[in-house]
């Protein structure tokens, strides 16, 4: 027989299935040492259990990201892959229950970042209509993406001259943002459409578009082969399946001693994610696993060397636009709306 439970009784029991975090919350607390909320990555750190109702507790077992933490004598060893803003959780046994609690937490860098410098080894012209948002070598073809609405396109040029090859204009609704080439591919973001293209390698025919996940601008894309990397503005950099274009996961950006949030033009060499800093004369490079600020390349002075126009004070005239040559092991940046392009040498200070 089919029993229909009253209004009353259906509330109750669903008050008592979402009580069980308030519960446990009511019970125990986790406290580190000196009731700190951030830590270094591999730092040892004292932690205890606020025990509010005396109950007997028998075992607490702690993890970050589903990986159990190190506990010897209540000192945790904070060994992390990934870095950023983390949420340390106490699975705490006590008699025949078991309760789960967490605290917010950031895991910081070990390290504060090496400063990098540059040597310019070459000059190259730059299109000063080409507000860059995207820059990659494919073989010795040079391929750039750029913004604005009414003046964002994807061309493919000869980078010692200048010489367009073939471009394709976006749509004037569209502001274009970073690009890539995989897998005879070429990926390119819009800003705030919330949407991207999928060209053909060959003939730059468009193929399809893609909608973002939960990152809701696009700024700079770059990848290692397998994976596609996605900056969006904030300190989050996302890893995507080529093929589905799904955020599958994300790094984020920290150094020893806060979370940065400036990623924009992205470009991946060695393991290494080279990030244009937003609005400032900067590149930094972050270790593509654990999010790690390593280092940060002073551009300063490179913008001396670009012509100034009237057109230059209207705009924002900065930095943008980073790409690897594999084979001069050499890096090109420029900057958007710039006359030239720089072939660098990037070493530390």
């Amino acid at each position: 027989m089919i029993k229909i439970l009253g209004p009353g009784l259906m509330l109750l029991m669903a008050m008592a299935c979402g009580s069980g975090n308030q519960k446990a919350t009511s019970l125990f607390d986790i406290v580190l040492e000196g009731n700190i909320d951030q830590v270094n990555q591999n730092n040892v750190v004292g932690v205890s259990i606020t025990n509010k109702k005396n109950k007997p507790i028998e075992k607490v077992a702690y993890s970050i990201d589903g990986h159990a933490l190190k506990n010897e004598n209540d000192r945790l060893t904070f060994a992390v892959s990934k870095l950023g803003n983390k949420t340390l959780k106490a699975t705490i046994t006590y008699g025949e229950h078991t309760a789960t609690i967490t605290k917010k937490i950031k895991v910081l860098s070990t390290q504060a970042p090496d400063i990098y410098t540059y040597t310019i080894l070459n000059e190259y012209p730059h299109d000063t209509n080409a507000y860059t948002q995207g820059l990659e070598f494919h073989n010795d073809t040079l391929y750039e993406g750029t913004g604005k609405k009414g003046r964002s396109f994807l061309r493919k040029l000869d980078f010692k001259t200048g010489k367009v090859f073939q471009q394709i204009d976006l749509d004037d609704t569209y502001f274009g943002e970073g690009i890539t080439i995989l897998n005879n591919k070429i990926y390119q973001l819009t800003w705030r459409s919330g949407i991207g293209f999928i060209y053909d390698l060959g003939n730059m025919a468009k193929l399809d578009n893609f909608q973002y996940g939960k990152s809701k601008e696009g700024w700079g894309l770059t990848n290692d082969g397998k994976k596609l990397y996605k900056s969006d503005g904030t300190e989050k950099i996302w890893l995507l399946n080529p093929k589905t274009l799904t955020e599958e996961s994300y790094i984020e950006t920290v150094t020893n001693k806060s979370i940065f949030n400036q990623a924009n033009e992205l470009e991946y060499v060695a393991g290494k994610l080279y990030a244009n800093v937003y609005q400032k004369p900067s590149v930094m490079i972050i270790d593509a696993k654990s999010g790690a600020i390593e280092g940060v390349v002073n551009f300063g002075g490179l913008s001396d060397k670009v012509t100034k126009t009237e057109k230059w004070a209207k705009t924002d005239n900065v930095l943008n636009g980073i790409a690897y040559h594999p084979k001069r092991k050499t890096f090109f940046v420029t900057g958007k709306d710039w006359d030239k392009l720089f072939e660098v040498e990037i070493h530390k200070k």
